[in-house]
């Protein structure tokens, strides 16, 4: 399938995560694209019912399209960890849910590195601490059409979690040929190097 080209103009950002949104804007750039988050919208969150990044993506990105009218980019991503089979990897947010706290539901990044960190203890002091990241863009249209677009980032966790910036698990990974984890790494270094920067490459070689 020929990938579709987006032209200049409106595209939704389908996603809540504040700190998502604002790493995909960088990314954007200069490509005369106008984003505006589901959020902004006032565009629900579509239950993840998909069991791969691909399938959560495109629902994502589907949804958002069809609620806007607009074209709509969607990023699903997370954390696969070598020695736990892959996990999180599309569960990679609910891991961090936090259930009901300060009068409302909230995701604990740290209760979630927590429980990586916690598995992996288990697993006893000669565990592989390899992991990587994967991001996977999905470009979705009113009319049903998406392209999908994959980017990876190896590297391995570190403990305790190290640097203020970033979200997520980035205060625990460290990408391969670095001593700093993505909290560490200024944004403008981090976007260059990592895995959603992989997948915005493929995005704009092909899309824009």
């Amino acid at each position: 399938m020929t990938v579709r080209r987006l032209l200049p103009g409106p595209l939704v950002i389908a996603s809540h995560n504040e700190g998502k949104v604002s790493e995909i804007s960088a990314l954007l750039g200069s490509y005369g694209i106008e984003p505006v988050s589901a959020g902004e919208l006032g565009l629900p969150e579509p239950e993840e019912t998909g069991t791969t990044f691909a399938e959560n993506a495109a629902l994502k990105a589907l949804a958002a399209a069809r609620g806007s009218g607009m074209p709509a980019l969607a990023d699903d991503s997370g954390l696969c960890v070598d020695a736990l089979g892959g996990a999180p990897g599309v569960y990679t947010a609910d891991w961090a849910e936090a259930g009901l706290r300060e009068g409302g539901p909230g995701r604990d990044w740290y209760l979630a590195m927590g429980k990586v960190e916690g598995k992996l203890a288990e697993l006893g002091p000669d565990a592989p601490r390899t992991a990587h990241f994967v991001c996977m863009l999905a470009l979705g249209w009113p009319d049903g059409h998406v392209d999908l677009f994959e980017g990876r980032v190896a590297g391995s966790l570190t403990w305790p979690p190290r640097g203020k910036l970033g979200f997520g698990y980035d205060p625990v990974f460290v990408p391969a040929g670095r001593t700093q984890t993505f909290a560490e790494i200024a944004p403008t270094e981090k976007h260059a190097i990592s895995h959603r920067a992989a997948a915005f490459l493929k995005l704009v070689e092909a899309a824009l």
